[in-house]
């Protein structure tokens, strides 16, 4: 894990010096695992993210700002209720564990300054943010561990406070060259694992790095090694830790050179990468973390808000394409409806031949070259008459199922096409807005209950499309979602400007805002297709075909649901996706 006992050092070492003695001006829940603290000190005002999130769990100054639920969560208001105006005593780490440990001074209900703590414990699926009194008693989390989640350890109000069991490491700081030297081994384990077995709070990466540092390859085994090679291990690990202990740190950031994609961070220079990696550092630790985890934690953060509704979607679409199974079955069997008209015209054609009781008859069908002999069953109850009326009512009943079912078919096949596009939106949905946008529109449309107090519509927040300006100077308006789509194109659009949409694939409606569209330069033209191509369900693909015509050819039909438009007199351009483009020209 990124996030080890030697970056918490350097979060801690920083959270300390900005903010002991500073006074909590505000604290907020924005999410159900994340807090975030406002702090005025002498020096400034400062917030403090603690986010126990098990995909990333952190802790460090942020400037990020955050959307805040309209009633603040449980532990928001008991956190307001006892650290709120309280004064920041010290921020400490404990031991080279993943700990933070926030000493608060406040007043209790009786007027009487008494000591608080506030606790993150940054352990993956297991982190928690826990406020204790003076004396260690719980007075709650944000997680609540009963016995039937952990029957070592509970984390429960009104209960002492106990620290995570111990996994019997040491602390490296404590540490001399000849005591980690003591630790590595001749056996078949990597000399990196050695380390990070036996220390507390050392990260894969960090191990790695200080055999790196001493031999040149981080793999090397311990039936490898010489003596002499595990005292240089143990001297740039040493090195290492000495460098942490003296508040001396090189936060950066790894990027991987080929894909662009960030692989870790760290609080000391990373090596070991190579030419295959981009080291970029930063000037504190907090940045450093923030800049790692904004774009992934927002990502997740959307993701689970967007759960719900994607579980409701997802349902509708498995029932219409159930439904749609069900409908080409009736097709299929509908087809042999022209049979039994067939069989009725023979009937009456040869009625003379048939008697009532007959339960067969073999007829020449004179409807197909040679005329073949056919048999058809009869009732033996019925005269041939009704026997002929029989078959001519199958064929009515047969013709009038194919005919309602291709209506309904169609219907179904619009409902899924408008499912599936909201299922892209709830896909690229950036912020709660665009969730809250899209849960709007599923209101509107029957697949959710309205939620409002007393049954009351919400009132609906303004489409905000994305903006971004062309390398030529033009505006650039796209859809992230069908509400958007249907403002970007029925009423931010004049007829005049240009209209960009994937070619028969789900995604965003994005207009070039012009008065001539034949003014407009063939780059603007391209860099418009690349961004509707991107904010589709093609992202990932290369040469998107992607049609374009002006806005007043363009139509919504009458019923249409949101987002469904029709075009006509289009042209079309071949594009790929370019994620860079997107985020240059935004604005």
């Amino acid at each position: 894990m990124a996030l080890d006992g030697l970056v918490i050092s350097a979060l801690a070492k920083e959270t300390a010096e900005k903010l002991t003695g500073g006074r909590i001006d505000k604290i907020h829940q924005p999410e159900k695992n994340e807090l975030i603290i406002s702090v005025r000190t002498f020096g400034g005002a400062y917030k403090l993210l603690l986010c126990a999130n098990p995909s990333f769990p952190r802790f460090h100054i942020t400037e990020s700002t955050r959307e805040n639920p309209e009633k603040p969560p449980m532990f928001c208001m008991l956190l307001r209720k006892h650290i709120q105006s309280g004064k920041i005593l010290y921020v400490n780490q404990e031991e080279n564990e993943r700990m933070i440990n926030i000493g608060i001074e406040s007043y209790d209900e009786l007027g009487f300054l008494s000591e608080k703590h506030l606790i993150m414990e940054i352990m993956g699926k297991h982190s928690n943010i826990i406020l204790t009194d003076k004396d260690g008693k719980i007075l709650d989390s944000i997680f609540h561990v009963d016995m039937s989640v952990s029957s070592i350890r509970q984390v429960l109000p009104g209960l002492p406070y106990l620290p995570p069991p111990s996994q019997d490491k040491i602390n490296p700081k404590n540490e001399s060259i000849y005591d980690i030297e003591s630790h590595l081994s001749f056996d078949d384990t990597p000399l990196w694992k050695q380390i990070m077995d036996s220390y507390q709070g050392i990260s894969p990466l960090v191990a790695r790095e200080a055999v790196q540092m001493a031999l040149g390859r981080f793999d090397i085994m311990g039936t490898e090694s010489s003596r002499s090679d595990l005292e240089r291990v143990a001297e740039s690990f040493y090195s290492i830790v000495k460098d942490v202990t003296q508040n001396s740190f090189n936060p950066c950031i790894i990027t991987d050179r080929e894909t662009g994609k960030m692989i870790d961070f760290c609080c000391v220079d990373i090596s070991q990468y190579g030419n295959g990696a981009i080291v970029e550092h930063f000037p504190n630790m907090s940045l450093a973390v923030e800049s790692f985890y904004m774009k992934k934690a927002a990502k997740e953060s959307v993701k689970q808000k967007c759960g719900d509704l994607l579980k409701i979607v997802s349902g509708n679409l498995d029932r219409c394409r159930r439904k749609l199974q069900i409908q080409f079955e009736t097709i299929k069997k509908a087809e042999k409806k022209d049979k039994y008209k067939v069989y009725g015209d023979l009937i009456c054609a040869n009625i003379y031949r048939i008697s009532q009781g007959m339960k067969e008859v073999t007829l020449e069908n004179f409807y197909e070259e040679n005329s073949p002999l056919v048999t058809i069953p009869l009732k033996t109850d019925i005269t041939p008459s009704k026997n002929a009326q029989r078959y001519y009512q199958k064929y009515n009943k047969e013709k009038t199922a194919e005919t309602e079912t291709l209506k309904q078919m169609e219907l179904n096949r619009i409902e899924i096409e408008y499912l599936e596009s909201v299922e892209d939106a709830l896909n690229m949905a950036e912020n709660g807005v665009d969730i809250s946008q899209i849960r709007e529109e599923l209101v509107s449309e029957g697949y959710l209950k309205n939620r409002g107090a007393n049954g009351k519509k919400k009132k609906s927040s303004l489409p905000q499309p994305l903006h971004f300006v062309s390398d030529d100077g033009y505006d650039i308006y796209v859809g992230k979602n069908n509400k958007q789509n249907d403002y970007v194109t029925l009423k931010l659009a004049r007829s005049t400007d240009i209209w960009f949409h994937t070619k028969e694939i789900h995604g965003s409606h994005a207009i070039v805002k012009t008065t001539d569209a034949m003014q407009v330069p063939d780059s603007t033209y391209l860099q418009a297709a690349s961004l509707a191509a991107y904010y589709s369900k093609a992202r990932n693909s290369k040469s998107v075909p992607v049609d374009y015509t002006e806005v007043k050819n363009v139509k919504k039909p009458s019923g249409a649901k949101p987002g469904m438009v029709i075009y006509v007199n289009y042209n079309t351009l071949y594009v790929d996706p370019c994620e860079e483009d997107a985020q240059r020209l935004k604005k």
